[in-house]
């Protein structure tokens, strides 16, 4: 648990350009009641100050001396092989209980490294970005961890002044709090994961949430537009989850028709691959994401579309990519390495899809449905529903999936709570 009385704040940037921004900060942090660890990631000038790790720590954990790094004569080269060595020495300090969160600084360069530092840390552990590209389209959400934060860094690229000391203050601010009041996951209870939308579009979890908390189990959803997904894949493939109710696979129809409301390449693996029991279905693969505010992937411009608010508005896929979706499904569910079972709702896998709504597509549908019944083998189990999969019919037959799984040991038992 962190230091609630004197957090500890691991500090990175690159001392020899940003040393008046890291001692600003430094100072920030030990008035707030924080105490600050700053680690040097530069690689060619002598910082002012003496940094508590030194860049030659960096470098060395990179398996390489400060020397070669800089006879790499490549500033792009240089600083990902300092990223390299950063990441591994965040995660030590916090395996060996020495930070409580990160706060890192810097341009684009800067930038680039501190997301690879940042995403050595556990969900849950504190960590802060101060970027003059903050939110920025540059920024990859692959390469975002799910809970980073970022604060602008205005009018700070050469130097201090008024504008840059109100970001580098408010970002040390917010490091010092969050540290006083994390709570990182501790899973005492075996935890579940769902996959959803919002109610309006999915609402399997109003039912299956309450269940499944009746049987002793945390039960975490996640939101699957984008972010969501790359938490939810993250834990999974961590092993977190004693089971998991992927039933939202948006995102990965999304990843096939090239819109950037993704999870990214690995979405409906991570479960697979730690052997993770799954229970898969295919909620909202009917269609294809983008902002609201954009246009649609090329190919599904000319498709009918549904504007679920300013942000995000969602075009109907067509025929052959539903069949490639369901194609895609299958193929991922092979290299499960433990329990894997996939509910095909043959009446609709989103309530707009429903008769009469603006997303119905019955053809559409049955193509799905015929590509994922020849493609789906065991060991993955396949039951078809007569359901749609807001229908309480639907969760009533993944609870009878999961308890038998329950009782054949594949799923750990829920921790019973005692009744008041």
């Amino acid at each position: 648990m962190a230091s609630l009385i004197t957090p500890r704040i691991l500090l990175i940037g690159t001392a020899d350009t940003k040393a008046d921004e890291l001692l600003f900060m430094r100072h920030c942090i030990e008035q707030g009641g924080g105490q600050a660890l700053v680690m040097d990631v530069g690689v060619l000038g002598q910082p002012p100050f003496e940094p508590d790790i030194s860049n030659t720590e960096v470098a060395a954990a990179a398996d390489a001396s400060l020397a070669q790094v800089a006879a790499l004569e490549d500033e792009n080269q240089a600083m990902q092989r300092m990223a390299q060595g950063a990441a591994v020495l965040v995660a030590g300090l916090y395996r060996q209980g020495r930070i409580d969160g990160l706060l890192a600084l810097g341009g684009t360069m800067g930038t680039d490294l501190a997301l690879d530092a940042a995403a050595a840390l556990p969900l849950g552990v504190p960590k802060l970005v101060v970027s003059t590209i903050a939110y920025s389209h540059l920024v990859p959400a692959p390469r975002i961890p799910a809970d980073l934060m970022m604060v602008l860094w205005s009018g700070g690229l050469y130097g201090l002044n008024s504008l840059c000391r109100s970001s580098l203050a408010q970002a040390a601010g917010a490091i010092v709090g969050a540290c006083r009041l994390a709570r990182p996951p501790k899973f005492e209870r075996p935890l579940v994961g769902i996959t959803s939308l919002g109610c309006s579009v999915l609402s399997y979890m109003k039912r299956l949430k309450p269940a499944l908390e009746a049987r002793g189990y945390e039960v975490a959803v996640f939101h699957t537009t984008g972010m969501g997904g790359r938490a939810f894949e993250e834990l999974a493939e961590q092993g977190r989850f004693a089971a998991v109710f992927d039933f939202s696979l948006q995102e990965l129809a999304n990843q096939l028709g090239g819109s950037c409301v993704t999870a990214g390449a690995s979405r409906l693996t991570g479960a697979a691959r730690a052997g993770v029991p799954q229970i898969v279905a295919p909620g909202a693969t009917d269609m294809v994401d983008y902002p609201a505010w954009s246009v649609p992937p090329a190919r599904f411009a000319a498709r009918p579309s549904h504007a679920h608010n300013r942000l995000i508005a969602s075009s109907i896929a067509d025929l052959a990519f539903r069949q490639q979706v369901a194609q895609e499904i299958a193929t991922r569910l092979r290299s499960a390495k433990g329990a894997s079972c996939l509910l095909l709702p043959s009446q609709g896998v989103e309530e707009w899809d429903r008769a009469g709504q603006p997303l119905h597509d019955p053809v559409g549908l049955l193509a799905f449905m015929e590509v994922a019944r020849a493609q789906v083998h065991a060991p993955t189990e396949l039951l078809e529903l007569d359901a749609h999969i807001n229908d309480p019919a639907f969760t009533d037959a993944a609870l009878a999936v999961f308890d038998r799984w329950v009782a054949a040991g594949i799923v750990v038992a829920g921790a019973r709570v005692p009744a008041a």
